[in-house]
């Protein structure tokens, strides 16, 4: 399967803004909770002030042109991981191509945008558990590891 990444601009802000809420749609489906309180249009400005300000960054995947996933990034700072790191804020990969490498493929695009404005490592926090056991599982076996609660890490080099 041949899947595309980029990184996002400004201009990707609805597409971007679309695929997050789906996928809060989602945890908050399977969870039975409103973990969040956000609308379509809202998001897409906050998304167009965030990039616009350089405070946050994401990478799209695609597969014929049909955008299929976003990792959204944001860079800062913290003593304990050794000064400059980021953090994956949404991760998103459409229902129909889980399972086909298509998150692993976007782990490692972060990745390498991690290496390339040096990184010390990234973050993330994983959705409610036990729900999301499959995704933790998920993000394990892509080399972040549990470093407290749900926050996980994976040092880049």
């Amino acid at each position: 399967m041949e899947i595309s990444f980029r990184v996002a601009t400004v201009n990707d802000a609805e597409l971007i803004g679309s695929l997050v809420i789906d996928l809060t749609a989602e945890i908050c489906e399977l969870t039975n909770a409103a973990h969040f309180d956000i609308d379509l249009s809202g998001t897409i400005e906050r998304c167009e002030k965030l990039i616009n300000g350089g405070h946050y960054a994401a990478i799209i995947g695609r597969h014929n042109e049909t955008p299929i996933a976003v990792a959204t990034i944001s860079e800062t700072y913290a003593l304990y991981a050794g000064g400059k790191i980021g953090v994956i804020q949404e991760f998103y990969v459409l229902p129909d191509f889980r399972a086909s490498g298509v998150g692993s493929m976007l782990i490692e695009q972060v990745k390498k945008y991690g290496n390339k404005h040096e990184w010390a490592c990234i973050e993330l926090c994983t959705p409610p558990l036990p729900e999301f056991e499959r995704t933790l599982n998920f993000y394990q076996k892509n080399g972040l590891n549990p470093v407290g609660g749900r926050k996980m890490r994976q040092a880049l080099s």
